[in-house]
């Protein structure tokens, strides 16, 4: 019981921590950041599309790792491998979330500055992919009555990883109307990246919050999953969580 208030004070300081710089981050790309030469003000939504985006190239790993080890584990340790599916579909949510956000951002930005919603470019193209095979993910676990589901939908999360690097590389492989990586080539000016960083951080946190959340949820359903079978095979019920 101690365990566990101590971890929701920590989750609410974190929770409050995110809010705090997610504010300054707001702030900062709303009314400090000075407009764009070209694109103007619409080029603030670049501070919320490029965190978001980014962000959702890291959960396909963490997926892959939780997938890969209940695929280890299902046969020698059951409870490992309950623990390594909840991380791994905890990832897959939260990889669909950032990619949606990335895609929705996306659009709104491209559709003033390239007069259109969408394009199929490389990166656009196996973003999109990475957002399919999310999607697919998911209903393979929520909608399948096959005894395999679970197996299928671990095998299915090495091919999303393979195509993160491609998405990641894209825009460095071929000439793509999705802009180059203005981050890392100096092209953002220095006024702006108190907007960046404040934001980066922020959404990092509201990520690494939502996963931790989401897991910790998948596995309270484990535990009332199994406590309900046990009592449906007149076993005694096991306290705790």
């Amino acid at each position: 019981m101690e365990n566990r208030s101590t971890s929701k004070l920590f989750l609410w300081i974190w929770l409050a921590a995110t809010l705090a710089v997610l504010v300054v981050g707001y702030r900062e790309a709303i009314f400090i950041s000075p407009a764009e030469a070209t694109m103007g003000d619409v080029f603030r939504i670049f501070f919320y599309h490029v965190p978001n985006a980014s962000l959702a190239l890291i959960p396909p790993y963490v997926n892959l790792a939780g997938s890969l080890g209940y695929l280890f584990w299902r046969g020698s340790n059951p409870a490992r491998a309950q623990a390594a599916d909840a991380l791994a579909i905890a990832a897959a949510e939260v990889t669909l979330l950032l990619t949606s956000i990335g895609l929705i951002t996306g659009m709104l930005w491209a559709r003033p500055i390239w007069g259109i919603w969408w394009t199929w470019d490389e990166r656009l193209t196996t973003y999109l992919l990475l957002w399919l095979l999310y999607v697919s993910y998911i209903l393979l676990r929520r909608l399948s009555s096959s005894g395999q589901a679970y197996t299928l939908a671990a095998v299915l999360s090495i091919f999303a990883a393979v195509d993160v690097p491609i998405t990641f590389m894209s825009i460095r492989w071929w000439r793509t109307q999705h802009p180059g990586p203005v981050l890392t080539s100096g092209q953002v000016d220095k006024a702006m990246l108190p907007a960046v960083i404040w934001n980066a951080i922020g959404w990092t946190m509201w990520t690494g919050m939502v996963l931790y959340l989401r897991y910790v949820l998948e596995r309270r359903r484990q535990a009332i999953a199994a406590e309900n079978e046990r009592s449906f095979l007149g076993e005694e019920p096991t306290r705790g969580y």
